[in-house]
């Protein structure tokens, strides 16, 4: 069976094999430093909120202002990425958008440093809006290339994998950004930034190429419907969008939460936000694992919604004391939220990939990372209002609330356990 004379050239390149060839790491690595070197950015300059706060004179919203504009960046950007992707091919929206990136951190390096002068808040909001809307292509494009690359047997593991990178760099980010920002100043962490997205280009440029497709390997290349006019695929983009609110909330705001509810060191911050991106690394990995087994995708999922929503509970409730509460318990239950609701993105993807078939890989992945990032945008906007209201116990408490709105979203039916 032949493809369709209509195909995109680049959609037809990538089918989805039952590949074997040991370029399939290669091709994983790629992926998970383009995306490590992008999550330091968006997930790192949050971590140094703290200091970023006190060095550009900013109140809670203007912080959650700045912070969210990366946040709303990917999310424009993330859909029209994916259907570009989709027709373009990895390889070429992997570079524009790491190369993109670079620049908006050059520009952010030259003009937004601490001490430029009046227009220095304005340049922050643009620099940081920039970074997101060139860097969010990274999702969806080595999203593509990984289900194109691997088998199905295979896929949840390598997109796990693909997935520890978020919290890889967030991780690099949270153990360095802030002390580099303290000491160094923001030049030198826009500097530092740039050059871990520089260094993905060249392994993009070594290692990605697009797969061989075999004559067996066509008939799934045929035109689907859309993934946007599948319910089964808004279902699984929007569930995944809204359980990265309580994520945000911690990883944007837990430092000053901690500061203020446990009186924590910059120290004891950096330390304890990097156990939750290095838990949440080896969580992901597990899980993809373990799901590629048993093909129990979908109930993993729904578990980690209500596992998240107990805990952000308890985070909640702990936050009506007036005392300060004891930081090593405080801290503990902090990183254990963040663990479990970072623990399943990984899953997440791959399900969303599969329920949208081969040919609409990007669009999917670019909605559901459209969905993630606006909800990023909203919950940075929506915490220093929550905080003015009734403090951190209306922060927790509502993203527990969004984490159990969650839970049906996510389909209780699960796929057979995969053969490939």
């Amino acid at each position: 069976m032949q493809p369709h004379a209509n195909a995109p050239a680049a959609t037809i390149r990538a089918a989805p094999p039952c590949i074997r060839s040991s370029h399939r790491w290669k091709v994983l690595a790629a992926g998970v430093a383009a995306n490590a070197s992008f999550s330091a950015v968006f997930s790192g300059i949050p971590v140094t909120s703290l200091v970023l706060r006190s060095d550009y004179h900013l109140s809670n919203t203007q912080l959650g202002l700045a912070l969210g504009l990366l946040s709303l960046g990917v999310a424009l950007g993330e859909l029209p990425w994916g259907v570009m992707t989709d027709r373009w091919g990895d390889r070429k929206v992997l570079l524009a958008g790491l190369l993109g990136t670079s620049a908006a951190l050059c520009l952010l390096m030259a003009l937004a440093r601490p001490g430029q002068g009046g227009a220095l808040y304005l340049w922050l909001c643009i620099g940081l809006l920039l970074a997101g809307l060139l860097g969010g292509s990274v999702n969806g494009a080595s999203g593509r290339a990984i289900m194109a690359w691997f088998a199905d047997g295979e896929r949840g593991l390598a997109m796990s994998i693909r997935q520890t990178a978020v919290p890889l760099g967030g991780g690099i980010g949270a153990l360095l950004l802030p002390t580099l920002a303290d000491r160094a100043g923001f030049g030198a962490v826009f500097g530092a930034l740039m050059a871990l997205c520089l260094a993905s280009v060249m392994l993009v440029i070594r290692w990605l190429r697009e797969p061989a497709v075999t004559p067996s390997s066509q008939a799934a290349l045929m035109p689907v419907t859309s993934a946007l006019r599948s319910a089964l695929v808004w279902r699984l983009a929007l569930g995944t969008g809204l359980l990265c609110a309580p994520q945000v909330a911690l990883i944007s705001f837990g430092g000053i939460f901690l500061h203020e509810a446990g009186q924590a060191s910059l120290l004891a911050i950096s330390v304890l936000l990097t156990l939750v991106q290095l838990g949440a690394a080896v969580a992901r990995i597990a899980s993809g694992r373990w799901t590629d087994r048993r093909g129990q995708r979908r109930p993993y999922l729904r578990a980690c919604a209500l596992g998240s929503a107990l805990l952000f509970l308890r985070l909640g409730l702990s936050s009506l004391r007036d005392a300060p509460a004891a930081l090593p318990w405080l801290g503990a239950l902090l990183v254990m939220a963040g663990v479990v609701v970072s623990s399943w993105h990984g899953v997440a993807y791959t399900e969303l990939a599969i329920a949208a078939g081969p040919t609409q890989v990007g669009t999917a992945l670019g909605l559901g990372n459209s969905c993630v990032f606006g909800v990023f945008f909203v919950t940075a906007q929506a915490v220093p209002l929550l905080l003015h209201w009734h403090g951190w116990a209306a922060v927790w408490l509502t993203t527990a609330l969004v984490a159990l709105l969650v839970w049906p979203l996510f389909p209780s039916a699960h796929r057979p356990r995969a053969t490939a």
